[in-house]
């Protein structure tokens, strides 16, 4: 026990023994600075000023932009673009996913696959039992403002779509025989046009190509989108000489007539219009002979 206490006031007398750290002039030997120290103090000083510097370090490098010059840290700017980026991707991609339904949309009612719409009969039978006295046929307030609106629209605007209307003309994609007639009864909501083989098929107005592509039954097929919800196909075709998402001008050539595909009998143009998703009788509009 003696022993050990003898060591530890040793070591006591050791740390807390003082010393004085002096500066002298190295000519005059002038004494300049004097400092008392123990081993107690410099450990001290020596700890604390380690903490200070790390400290300092850190923060240096967490809340100003030298961090960037330190590997593995990603530049803010980079952050930034990177965050718009992918906000212009994911707004893109919408925007294709929607064009890809409306093009797969157009590609199903040209090829004539609609679906046939299914009635419930019970439902129907049940509004048919409907009293009419006992349902409110009274125009709401809004529905009186909407009508109103409407009729002061119709009313000023008849001489201006009337105007747009006699402006929009429709050029014949090719001029021949015409071998089978529009019969929307008959599910044929086309044109068919006899033309000789190579014959080239032109626009019937300016519009953008929206498909343009082979198909089993109807060959090479082209669609153009001419605005305002009106689109014009040409089917059974040899060879395109548009592509996808081309514009077009009126009268420009946009593909050579052929007889490809199963459903054809012979070279001929098989051309249909189409108005809001509704086909509509092109000789109507053009005169093909």
């Amino acid at each position: 026990m003696n022993t050990n206490k003898k060591g530890k006031k040793k070591l006591a007398r050791k740390l807390l023994h003082k010393y004085r750290l002096v500066i002298l002039n190295e000519d005059t030997f002038e004494e300049r600075f004097a400092v008392k120290l123990t081993r107690l103090n410099v450990f001290v000083i020596l700890s604390l000023s380690t903490i200070i510097l790390i400290a300092l370090t850190t923060i240096l490098i967490a809340f100003t932009p030298l961090r960037e010059y330190i590997p593995g840290y990603s530049s803010t700017a980079l952050k930034k673009q990177a965050i718009e980026l992918s906000k212009k991707t994911d707004s893109l991609q919408q925007v294709i996913t929607i064009n890809e339904q409306y093009f797969a949309s157009i590609k199903r009612v040209l090829e004539g696959d609609v679906n046939t719409v299914i009635f419930n009969k019970d439902s129907i039978i049940k509004a048919a039992e409907l009293d009419v006295s006992e349902i409110n046929l009274n125009p709401s307030r809004e529905d009186s403002l909407l009508r109103e609106k409407v009729d002061k629209e119709d009313k000023y605007n008849l001489f201006e779509s009337a105007t747009a209307a006699s402006n929009f003309v429709l050029f014949p994609p090719v001029t021949g025989t015409i071998s089978q007639l529009y019969n929307a009864e008959e599910k044929h909501y086309a044109v068919d046009i006899v033309v000789a083989k190579d014959t080239p098929i032109k626009a019937t107005a300016d519009g953008t190509v929206v498909l343009a592509e082979w198909t089993t039954q109807t060959g090479y097929v082209i669609i153009l989108d001419h605005g305002n919800g009106l689109l014009s196909a040409y089917k059974h075709n040899a060879s395109l000489t548009k592509t996808q998402g081309d514009l077009v001008k009126t009268g420009e050539v946009i593909a050579i007539s052929g007889n490809t595909g199963e459903l054809t009998s012979g070279p001929h143009l098989h051309f249909e219009l189409w108005k809001d998703g509704y086909p509509i009788n092109p000789s109507t509009f053009i005169d093909f002979e």
